[in-house]
């Protein structure tokens, strides 16, 4: 399966403003591009833009820039190969003890900015400390969540936690991530937040306006496995952005001054036509 994915992000800066960029693909997807990944650059007052890149701890690739006073954009209109085959389900996938998992993982067992671990304990085991540890407790996690907190664009604030949402009972991906991402290390269970591309790909398409996305990855049976409590089923063509912590390690823009977001588009197609390739 062929897949076309993009965007174009468009911000308002009052002066010279730093500003990291968190917008490629992670780079063991990057075998899967079938034309070139270009951050695109574009200032009102004709001004170059520099970028150079790094990588961040959590092997994320991050754009720098200096983001010129007026309106800055930044595009990209790429193609990716996907295997079009549904998240795998691995129900034998068992959870390991704390003592015997890889030094690398622990700290997504930690409490984070957006994930109070220390808040939710309690509640975590009340709920689900009966559950069959390994893939049938995130799968009861998931159901929770799902089933607890209502989706919808109007409750998005970015200051919102988990202990937040979980009181709220509404929010946007992030949200049903970051609680599902909590109640998760909170059963000792290696849990990391991920941001990418998700379509409306083999499901019916929903009256939203595409945006990036927000899932989960656990640490069962010795590898990582997809999760994502917003939509609960597995699902086709996703494309990681970045993994981290919880939104503040995977953030599309972080700016060092006023940088107002002036327009957003994203764009995740399924190329059918063979032309298109």
């Amino acid at each position: 399966m062929l897949i076309r994915a993009g965007y174009d992000i468009a911000f308002d800066c009052q002066q010279p403003t730093p500003m990291l960029l968190m917008l490629n693909i992670v780079p063991d997807r990057e075998p899967d591009l079938r034309s070139p990944q270009v951050l695109n650059f574009q200032s009102s007052n004709g001004a170059a833009v520099r970028s150079s890149t790094y990588r961040d701890g959590f092997n994320n690739v991050v754009t720098r820039v200096v983001a010129p006073p007026g309106r800055f954009t930044v595009s990209a209109d790429f193609l990716v190969e996907d295997s079009g085959l549904p998240d795998p389900v691995v129900l034998d996938a068992e959870q390991h003890r704390v003592e015997d998992l890889p030094d690398d993982v622990l700290v997504f067992l930690l409490g984070s900015r957006y994930c109070e671990t220390d808040k939710l304990s309690d509640q975590a085991w009340s709920l689900f400390g009966h559950t069959k540890p390994g893939w049938e407790r995130v799968q009861a996690i998931c159901d929770h969540v799902n089933d607890r907190i209502t989706f919808g664009y109007e409750h998005a604030r970015s200051t919102k936690t988990a202990f937040e949402a979980n009181e709220e009972r509404k929010g946007v991906c992030r949200d049903f991530t970051h609680l599902a991402v909590t109640y998760c290390r909170c059963m000792n269970i290696p849990t990391r937040y991920v941001t990418g591309y998700l379509g409306d790909i083999g499901v019916p398409p929903v009256d939203y306006p595409m945006d990036f996305s927000a899932w989960f990855e656990v640490f069962l049976g010795g590898r990582w496995h997809t999760f994502d409590a917003r939509h609960n089923t597995p699902r086709i063509g996703r494309i990681l952005m970045a993994r981290g912590r919880d939104a503040t390690d995977v953030a599309i823009s972080t700016a060092f001054g006023s940088a107002r977001l002036a327009s957003f588009d994203v764009v995740t197609d399924e190329v059918k036509d063979a032309a298109a390739k």
